[in-house]
């Protein structure tokens, strides 16, 4: 099915468990000058971790992943601005943080607040479209239904891209029996826990995976087409929880031999309440053995696997298309997810680094390649594309380009306190407000709604286990953390920032402490 086919006869065309539409093409302006704008391809993945693939030492053999990480920038310091799909997402496309965009929370989910991203947010989708790019989107957006054609993209696929606006939300209804029959002892097929891990039926090619792929592969292809630079982006809904995939890969890891980190399955202690908490039927998980966690992590490696040969059949088809050798090609995962550390599993309202960090490639063919270990943001990822595809701004940022540290390495940022911020404002329609600042050697959490704040020295306690916020000994690294976080929050015009001066007074002086600390 050819483009000019589908427009001489549909705006929209569905297609197995998605939809797959086009908007007119412009004439535009397609002179030479247009065309040594770069082509950019965006291979976002959902719930993705940092620490799996084999390029970074991980589990996971991830070859074409390794290879792009091995042609391009790694940054392995990279932070997301929440560990939560729709706000980390806006801040991908925006550059700018959720009390700005207005998108704070999760879209079209059961206490959601708000359901799409303000049409006004134009982002990198919009400014391409204006620059005479050729926007493609392929896949999962979750930033309200027909996003990017709202703001200009030409080729669309994806259930969210023809569903209405503004529609009811999903609540979790047949969740809560899949609960009741776990803690019954009472099992899915197969004696596993879907919720949590599932072998799907069929193969790779069956599944949706490789239809995602599929899409993404005919967006290059009539992308090829066109006299228009092209930026696209190729959005998985893989590795998110449960971990559902077929063979070979559901059994690919050994779960009896799978190793688990120190952190795994460890009682919280002096955390803060919300932790304790159930925000979704299956963070109830006093019913998971040893062997489910076991079985949940291999899945989960098995979804890394399984990506990693979904990026392969998209890179083989940018070589097969020629636009390989000159494609600047990005990888990244929206945030984390907890695979049993700490005793938690999915994502929820706080910032261990499982959830806090996310992969971060940029392979750009006129860039050498090399090793960022400075900590950069998703908030950074917009003006580096502005920057790379002479995008005109749309407003304020609040992140910062990062093609110097990609010209020349970590020296670009000599002189720049190396530290990243992240926020939980709402989880789902709960208010939470959580601020975290982490530099390489500590973490500091920010709980306004809790009277028990955290801080962790990353260098001796890099899992997170003990909040050492009352230890004396750390009084000094208390008191920077918190200057750097009201200097961040400040910069960025935080509406939070005087309730902030106001609940960290203790930690600044001794007189009051008594304040600021948790009343034992």
């Amino acid at each position: 099915m050819t483009l000019n086919i589908l427009l001489t006869g549909l705006a929209t065309a569905l297609l197995c468990h998605g939809s797959y539409s086009f908007a007119a093409q412009d004439s535009g302006d397609t002179s030479a000058a247009k065309a040594k704008k770069p082509n950019v391809l965006v291979l976002m993945f959902d719930d993705m971790r940092f620490d799996t693939f084999s390029y970074r030492g991980g589990p996971v053999p991830t070859p074409n992943i390794d290879a792009l990480a091995n042609s391009g920038t790694r940054f392995d310091n990279a932070m997301t601005t929440t560990g939560l799909c729709s706000p980390s997402r806006a801040a991908l496309f925006t550059g700018r943080w959720g009390h700005k965009t207005g998108l704070d929370d999760n879209v079209g989910l059961y206490h959601s607040r708000v359901d799409e991203l303000s049409e006004d947010q134009g982002g990198v989708i919009r400014r391409a479209t204006d620059a005479g790019y050729n926007v493609g989107y392929v896949g999962k957006w979750h930033l309200g239904p027909q996003g990017p054609a709202l703001r200009g993209a030409k080729f669309m696929w994806g259930k969210e891209h023809s569903q209405a606006r503004h529609s009811r939300p999903y609540v979790p209804y047949e969740k809560q029996a899949k609960m009741a029959k776990y803690n019954r002892g009472e099992r899915d097929a197969n004696g596993e826990k879907h919720e949590y891990f599932e072998t799907l039926a069929g193969t790779y090619e069956t599944n949706h995976t490789a239809e995602n792929v599929h899409m993404g592969q005919e967006m290059l292809r009539e992308a090829a087409k066109q006299d228009q630079p092209f930026f696209g982006v190729i959005s998985f809904e893989q590795p998110h929880p449960p971990y559902r995939v077929p063979e070979p890969y559901a059994s690919m890891f050994d779960p009896k031999t799978v190793k688990l980190p120190a952190n795994h399955a460890v009682k919280r202690q002096f955390k803060p309440m919300a932790q304790d908490e159930d925000w979704w039927p299956w963070h109830d998980v006093d019913h998971m053995t040893d062997m489910d966690w076991r079985k949940s992590r291999t899945f989960y490696y098995g979804a890394i696997a399984m990506i990693d040969h979904a990026v392969g059949e998209i890179i083989d088809t940018t070589k097969a298309l020629g636009m390989y050798d000159d494609l600047t090609i990005i990888v990244l995962g929206d945030q984390g997810s907890m695979l049993g550390e700490h005793d938690l599993y999915d994502k929820g309202p706080y910032a261990y680094d499982e959830l806090m960090r996310m992969p971060l490639i940029i392979r750009n063919p006129n860039v050498e390649p090399k090793i960022i270990h400075k900590q950069v943001s998703m908030l950074d990822i917009a003006p580096t594309l502005g920057d790379m595809m002479a995008l005109k701004p749309d407003g304020d940022v609040d992140g910062r380009s990062l093609t110097n540290l990609m010209e020349q390495g970590d020296i670009a940022d000599k002189g720049r306190v190396d530290k990243a911020l992240y926020a939980y404002e709402w989880y789902n329609g709960g208010w939470f407000g959580i601020r975290a600042l982490r530099t390489p050697e500590m973490k500091f959490v920010w709980n306004p709604g809790d009277n028990r704040d955290e801080l962790y020295d990353l260098k001796n306690d890099p899992i997170e286990v003990n909040n050492v916020i009352k230890d004396k000994k750390y009084t000094k690294q208390l008191r920077h953390m918190v200057q750097l976080m009201e200097d961040e929050l400040v910069r960025i015009n935080d509406p939070s920032v005087q309730k902030f001066r106001y609940q960290v007074a203790g930690y600044r002086s001794e007189e009051g402490k008594s304040q600021a600390y948790e009343v034992d």
